[in-house]
């Protein structure tokens, strides 16, 4: 058997396996339903509090919390932000947004103090925002973990609890909705998407069954009982991917759920490749576990998965050019539903090899910046310094 033949086979195989077999990831299917969810949930409903970390985020803040003060939800709801050592202003606009809306009784501002030693930035000022509700009287039933770029629909609270409550849910998250406007945008969101529900599939993670665990961290409905018995934010403190190591925290003490939604997304643009790069390498060679051997083979699994189909199409005669066809159609057909999802072209399925390829270079580079001491940038710090290296 030639080589050809052995790749195209090999390709193949993969697709049919992933299409087949990998929880159904591509189809998108776990959406949240707040209309069925409510129908499920008795009076009172809970006390809830959000936690939103921020540092110099004025440009997005006001529509976050104007949507958050208007939340149409039946229980007590407060909003803590903690101002992470901004410098634009950015305690200043909240306030002025929750003042607009006339909710200014509903908004808290804290003064997050300097990240100490082993703690991420965003940790350590979600950990204050969460040591601040500990202390209130009563304490809230769940603390929503959101980000200063997150917009929700009116309801959109009130289906997060209907649903956690319906469910027992120990933590409820949501994939928010990402922006995606500019050809950038349009090109790689959507794969990053994809390319997260291939790691983790939604209906694996939502099985109580199952160990895999993953949320989003834009949106964490989490019981602070279980927060805190779990051992809080403190057992996570120096994890770059923190929404998927709080949800494997969580999901031994009690069941999680994540799926898509319309109803709470992100403002944040990305205008360039370049700003979606450095999004993906903040934490991208942290997925690898800082790994040569795993960047390396997840190079040349990539290079099975998703370059030699177009190859071989091109290239190739015979059964490797018909297998080759055959998985390029196939990984243009499983990105369809996410295309669908998020309003964008079908034709972007067919440029998939060469999205992949990006990410390829995106995860790369996650690695020199992280040998070179510049590893989890994130708002002017890094934060995935090698000496932690695991």
């Amino acid at each position: 058997m030639t080589l050809s033949a052995i790749v195209g086979t090999l390709s193949l195989a993969v697709w049919i396996y992933l299409l087949s077999a990998r929880g159904g990831f591509w189809r998108a299917a776990q959406r949240d339903v707040p209309q069925a969810a409510m129908r499920a949930v008795e009076e009172p409903w809970p006390h809830v509090v959000a936690v939103i970390p921020a540092r110099n985020e004025t440009p997005v803040l006001a529509h976050s919390i104007a949507s958050l003060c208007r939340q149409n939800y039946a229980g007590t709801f407060a909003v803590v932000l903690v101002d992470d050592q901004s410098e634009d202003g950015t305690a200043t606009a909240a306030r002025e947004a929750a003042d607009a809306c006339g909710a200014a009784q509903r908004l808290t501002v804290i003064a997050g103090s300097a990240t100490p030693a082993g703690w991420t930035g965003k940790l350590w000022a979600l950990e204050q925002g969460v040591r601040y509700t500990q202390r209130l009287m009563p304490p809230p039933d769940f603390v929503l973990l959101t980000d200063a770029d997150i917009v929700y629909a009116d309801d959109a609270l009130t289906g997060l609890v209907a649903r956690a409550r319906a469910g027992g849910l120990a933590l409820t998250s949501l994939m928010v909705k990402l922006r995606c406007e500019n050809v950038a945008e349009r090109a790689l969101i959507p794969a990053f998407i994809f390319f997260f529900q291939m790691l983790y599939p939604f209906a694996w993670v939502n099985r109580p069954e199952r160990r895999l665990a993953a949320a989003a961290g834009g949106c964490m409905l989490v019981q602070r009982a279980v927060l805190h018995a779990s051992g809080g934010l403190d057992a996570i403190r120096a994890e770059l991917i923190d929404d998927c190591a709080l949800a494997r925290q969580i999901k031994r003490r009690g069941p999680i759920w994540l799926g898509m939604t319309d109803a709470v997304r992100s403002i944040r643009a990305y205008p360039h490749v370049d700003d979606i790069r450095s999004m993906v390498a903040r934490s991208a060679y942290t997925q690898l576990r800082c790994s040569p051997v795993l960047l390396l083979g997840t190079v040349a699994a990539m290079a099975v998965t998703f370059w030699a189909p177009p190859l071989l199409a091109v290239f190739a005669s015979g059964w490797p050019r018909v297998f080759g066809i055959a998985a390029w159609a196939a990984m243009s057909v499983a990105l369809q539903p996410i295309l669908r999802f998020y309003r964008v072209s079908s034709w972007w399925g067919a440029l998939l090899p060469a999205i992949a390829a990006m990410y390829a270079w995106f995860t790369v580079d996650s690695a020199f910046q992280y040998w070179r001491g510049r590893g989890g940038m994130w708002k002017g710090r890094a934060q995935a310094l090698r000496s932690q290296s695991r």
